[in-house]
């Protein structure tokens, strides 16, 4: 799965290439070019996702044959990862190599300081002592094992439950789709670690909360002052705001309530944020729109947060740090943005009513189709430009909400409706829940805010989870993994 970072086509500016000249190249671009391939999340800003490539099998083993050449079998693989090269356009192997001695073991595992992760391919019976090796080490470790590789299987199970296989997970399959699942907790780790959110507001955050993150996941937050705001809101040409407007305007199946003055002010703004992401070379924004910034500045940022959640970035409402760091794991896992929502309950669907006036049009990732979309204002302010996006339906989702940084909340559920309605927020998706709606609902805790995306990620998350020694608990079933 993988995303190329593009801005939607309706997005860019063909007037007079006012916006580009005056942006000096677009953030999306310098992203696409630092990462020399797609990004998949707003976590990513720097470098790629550093990944041990390491082959373990015995000559001559009994299982899966003692005909089998270790080295061609070897080069099937570096076969199957070149045709998936797009899924991991963002991930670089510093470490390449068949190991087939415990001595080799020790060789390969004396070489993983600085990577992500150990992707450990089985390829023959008797490799259990070599993986030890490469658990030693204290990597997060996925290995990979298809049918017929050997009878270890029968104690993976039991490994890693034991101390030395905390960081170990395994994927016993013959889908060679599934090496580039296998990847993905390591990026969210990778992601997570060199973001950086920005959050414009004028009261502090918690000290301890900023810390705790820091020190668990390596991610950094940092407050923006509302005069920076104005000043990169001021350095944005009216001709590219209006050019921003126009092609809002004209993909939008209608305009409702905003004036084209509220929308160029939106635009203008967009545009702003994305020159304060380059300048704190950051990929997430958030603002405290209706608390210390609330009226405060010329326009409400739902459009811009639209409009980098499209991109590939993440525009977070409400100042809400806990949504926005589960953002950025969320569409580690999935290449996905996220839809914040305030939900509520329709137990007749049955149904969990997930809504938010901000909408993103792109939520199968930049590179998915578009969603149709009205401008409207703020529902329950009456005032302001977002977007009501109509959700794609049929399919498959996970919401989930990291809580400091010791506990997941999640659940999954398929998309039955995107319901249109002026009662609560604008854009709205039910979602029939997998397990119990009424233990869901009993049980709610940890505030109001959730993050969903399209798709299952109960494996992803799972395995993060287990790599991180988070507490994962399934809010509709109350069991923990």
């Amino acid at each position: 799965m993988a995303y190329h970072l593009r801005r939607r086509e309706f997005l860019h500016v063909t007037a007079a290439g006012a916006a580009a000249c005056w942006a000096g190249g677009t953030l999306a671009g310098a992203q696409a070019a630092a990462m020399g391939g797609p990004l998949l999340s707003p976590g990513a800003r720097r470098s790629k996702v550093r990944v041990a490539k390491v082959y373990l099998g015995i000559p001559n083993a009994h299982w899966p044959t003692p005909a089998m050449d270790l080295t061609r079998e070897m080069a099937v693989y570096e076969d199957a990862f070149a045709q998936r090269a797009a899924a991991f356009g963002d991930v670089e192997f510093p470490v390449n190599q068949l190991v087939t001695t415990v001595e080799g073991a020790q060789e390969a595992a004396e070489k993983l300081a600085g990577v992500d992760g150990v992707l450990a391919i089985h390829l023959s019976m008797g490799v259990t002592p070599m993986l030890q090796k490469i658990l030693a080490a204290g990597t997060p470790t996925m290995l990979f094992a298809a049918p017929y590789s050997g009878h270890e299987w029968t104690h993976f199970g039991q490994i890693m439950r034991n101390p030395e296989g905390a960081l170990l997970d395994c994927v016993l399959t013959s889908n060679l789709d599934q090496l580039a699942a296998a990847v993905r907790p390591f990026r969210a780790m990778h992601h997570l670690r060199e973001a950086k959110i920005l959050n414009v507001s004028e009261r502090e955050s918690s000290a301890e909360y900023l810390d705790a993150v820091r020190t668990r996941f390596g991610t950094e937050i940092v407050r923006i002052e509302r005069d920076r705001v104005l000043a990169a809101y001021e350095a944005v040409p009216e001709a590219a705001a209006k050019t921003e407007a126009r092609q809002w305007i004209a993909n939008a199946e209608k305009v409702i309530e905003p004036s084209t003055d509220e929308i160029e002010n939106s635009c203008r703004l967009a545009l702003a944020f994305e020159r304060l992401l380059q300048e704190e070379d950051a990929t997430a924004i958030t603002v405290d729109c209706y608390g210390t910034m609330y009226r405060k500045l010329p326009a409400f940022p739902c459009i811009g947060f639209t409009r980098l959640n499209d991109m590939g970035f993440a525009g977070i409402c409400e100042s809400d740090l806990k949504s926005a760091m589960t953002f950025i794991l969320m569409q580690s896992l999935s290449g996905n943005p996220g839809f914040i929502s305030d939900p509520t309950l329709d137990e007749s669907k049955p149904g969990i009513i997930l809504a938010h006036c901000l909408g993103s049009t792109k939520m199968h990732g930049p590179n998915g189709e578009a969603s149709p979309y009205r401008i409207r204002s703020i529902m329950e302010r009456q005032e302001g430009a977002v977007t009501q996006v109509f959700m794609p339906v049929g399919q498959k989702v996970t919401q989930a909400e990291l809580i400091g940084t010791e506990k997941i909340l999640y659940f999954t559920g398929d998309v039955l409706e995107a319901p249109d309605t002026d009662r609560g927020c604008r854009t709205k998706i039910t979602v029939k829940v997998d397990g119990d709606l009424e233990t869901l609902w009993q049980n709610w805790s940890e505030g109001l805010h959730r993050v969903t995306c399209y798709g299952d990620l109960r494996t992803e998350l799972k395995r993060f989870c287990r790599f991180k020694q988070i507490k994962l608990v399934d809010e509709a079933r109350k069991v923990s993994a």
